[in-house]
């Protein structure tokens, strides 16, 4: 149930003279300051601010003393305040068996007591007695998992087993639930026997290696057999390739090796001693330069071949009128995340109204090499009806194999390309943005994943590189002529992060420059009215949502119920013990499971708490730029939740997952919130 907008603020401890009020005021009528009711303002943090005896936190609001999760920073020099911003780059980084039992059960010896290969060697205990001596107390009478599907997989090792484990410790089962013939939640998992061949480099990709051969990325004479990379191909330039058609091209079934080899380099964007931005003809430059590949096949491999009946798609290849396309206009988008962006928060967002769904970046040479971390990424829960996985890379031979493996390996709707990761490791290899200023390249990657793909290809990409010269207009057009289905634009650069408000005009001038391939706006959007208001006036197909998803994820709601949502604290409580319970059956209910859940609601946490209800804003909506003053919410819980201390972040998860462990430890990925 909602609270009243005039509800009656919680007194503050210490009263406050009306001339010291008046003394603070200037705090609250300094540009970039959002107004908040003056009932609901902590004047004693106020106060401190204004005389400049705040303590270093984490954001702009805070409940408590000091933040005992992080490590003392650094002081700074000559006692001049800095302002955070960035990344936490050093903050602690702890492995998950760090906070887990002390004595840890084999997951072999628990699944079959006579399966463990390793016997008398292996380095987890086998004796239930003293696991169940040393495990911590349950958390609660009823686990999520074991309630939603009728068993529950981690049996003893579950905190919360004893809902669900006999007086032998054996797990039970219940039937009124529990189905042996449904299907997993959960899908996209990497097949075992694939991810082997991965490992040894015997995957075949044959449809990318007939790709490459004719742009002159793979030798003709090795063939499948010998795969290495880098070589001059012996196809000649005008070549007609069957079956290589590039969708908004024409209905034309081929495509000329010409058009993509484009005189075999780059036209980079740089700036030339004049600062001026001009198009380069240039050979790949030292700095951005990658080792070949590491996907070679120097044995064959029969289980990638198809077995059993064929069908007319393994004989006649699909044309690209043919293909699966998707309708993206006027959906909404929920931006792929690094990091806050996984499973259970994409559950939470599709269930608050978002309509399009896209996983955290993938890095497509860790998905080559079978790495299990980075596949977790690519996972899909049966609630996303229409769900993307979003790669990154920067030259073709990368891409197109890594294309055609998710081709053949998972379900998806669409594959988004990143051209938009601004951190310095992807940039200097010529990935995220800088992939952008390398025209030719860029063609490689596009054609030659579009060419592998059954489903549309998208891509992701920013303004530019630096601030003052945004050049993302030159590129849209040429990515609707390579047959990209869907482009969505950040309105920052690269240089710029979040300094700025996005550009929504240039964003405007580009979508007109796309058409009539859709273009998706990015940024700053927090409200319903921002969306509306740059939904009509920019000519945008749709709105893709980042940081506003993170910040209230109900944007959703409130944008298609076109309201403001005075969401009560209780109601905000409900959806991060959604989040905990789907965390739970994502990533386990056992010790390492739970910290994995409170970790990653930690970092959401250090996005949800700049929140500000309604009920407590003088001049609704809340802007995305403006920063809050200290208040104090209309109820305990709701401040808490207000709170910028990592401290009360911890709290708030020991109130869903139980304590911390002794030796936890936790700071924010991102220092700061962008206010100007």
């Amino acid at each position: 149930m909602e609270q009243e907008s005039g509800a009656e603020a919680p007194t503050v401890a210490k009263e406050i003279s009306q001339a010291e009020k008046e003394s603070a005021e200037s705090i609250l009528n300094a540009p970039g300051v959002l107004r908040i009711k003056k009932e609901f303002l902590d004047w004693n943090k106020l106060l401190k601010t204004h005389h400049g005896q705040s303590s270093s936190e984490g954001g702009s609001q805070a409940s408590g003393e000091g933040d005992k999760t992080s490590p003392q920073e650094p002081p700074n020099k000559k006692g001049k305040w800095k302002k955070a911003k960035g990344q936490n780059k050093r903050r602690p980084h702890q492995k998950p068996s760090e906070l887990c039992d002390v004595v840890r059960l084999c997951p072999s010896f628990l699944k079959d007591p006579d399966s463990c290969q390793f016997g008398e060697r292996c380095r987890f205990s086998h004796s239930v007695e003293e696991y169940l001596a040393n495990k911590p107390a349950d958390l609660g009478d009823r686990c999520y998992v074991f309630d939603t599907h009728g068993t529950c997989p981690f049996g003893i090792t579950c905190r919360f087993a004893k809902c669900h484990t006999d007086d032998q410790n054996e797990n039970i089962v219940n039937p009124d639930v529990y189905s042996p013939e449904a299907k997993p939640t959960t899908s996209n998992q990497l097949p075992k026997d694939i991810q082997t061949s991965l490992r040894k480099k015997q995957y075949k990709f044959p449809k990318s290696d007939e790709y490459l051969r004719a742009i002159g990325k793979l030798s003709t004479a090795q063939g499948s057999d010998d795969n290495s990379v880098g070589h001059k191909s012996s196809v000649k330039p005008g070549t007609i390739l069957e079956n290589r058609v590039d969708e908004g091209l024409g209905n034309s079934s081929t495509t000329v090796v010409n058009d993509v080899q484009d005189n075999a380099q780059d036209k980079e964007v740089s700036k030339n001693g004049n600062g001026t931005e001009e198009v380069q003809e240039d050979n790949e430059s030292p700095m951005l330069q990658m080792p070949p590949t590491e996907v070679e096949n120097p044995a064959p491999v029969e289980a990638n071949r198809p077995s059993g009946s064929v069908t007319d798609e393994d004989a006649i290849k699909l044309l690209p009128r043919e293909r699966k396309k998707l309708e993206f206009a006027d959906k909404l988008y929920l931006a792929p995340l690094t990091t806050v962006g996984n499973l259970p928060f994409r559950r939470i967002c599709k269930g608050l109204g978002a309509d399009i769904t896209c996983g955290e970046m993938a890095m497509a040479s860790n998905l080559l090499q079978g790495q299990s971390s980075e596949w977790a990424l690519l996972k899909r829960h049966q609630s996303e009806d229409v769900f993307g996985v979003q790669i990154c890379g920067s030259h073709p031979e990368v891409m197109s194999h890594v294309a055609e493996l998710l081709n053949d390996t998972i379900s998806v709707d669409f594959v988004d390309v990143n051209v938009g990761c601004p951190i310095d490791l992807v940039f200097k290899r010529g990935g995220g943005c800088a992939l952008m200023g390398r025209l030719t390249k860029f063609e490689q990657v596009v054609k030659g994943m579009i060419g592998m793909l059954d489903v549309p290809l998208t891509v992701k990409m920013r303004t530019g590189i630096y601030e003052e010269k945004p050049f993302a207009y030159r590129v849209v057009p040429h990515l609707r002529d390579w047959g990209v289905s869907l482009v969505t634009l950040h309105g920052r650069s690269r240089e710029q992060r979040y300094t700025k408000l996005a550009d929504w005009d240039y964003i405007s001038e580009c979508a007109k420059a796309a058409s009539p391939m859709p273009l998706f706006g990015n940024g700053d959007i927090l409200s319903f009215e921002d969306a509306n208001r740059h939904r009509e006036s920019t000519g945008v197909a749709g709105l893709m949502i980042a940081r506003g998803a993170l910040i209230k994820p109900w944007i959703f709601t409130e944008i298609k119920e076109q309201r403001h949502w005075d969401i009560s604290s209780h109601e905000r409580f409900q959806i991060l013990k959604d989040f905990s319970n789907y965390g739970l059956e994502h990533w386990g209910s056992d010790t390492q499971g739970v910290e994995k859940t409170r970790r990653f609601m930690l970092e959401w946490l250090s996005f949800l708490f700049r929140y500000v209800p309604v009920g407590v804003l003088e001049q609704p909506p809340q802007k995305i730029n403006l920063r809050p003053p200290y208040f104090v919410g209309r109820d305990d819980l709701e401040t808490l939740m207000a709170s910028g201390n990592c401290a009360d972040w911890v709290r708030l998860s020991e109130m869903l997952l139980g304590p911390a462990p002794a030796n936890f430890n936790f700071l924010p990925k991102h220092k700061a919130n962008s206010y100007r």
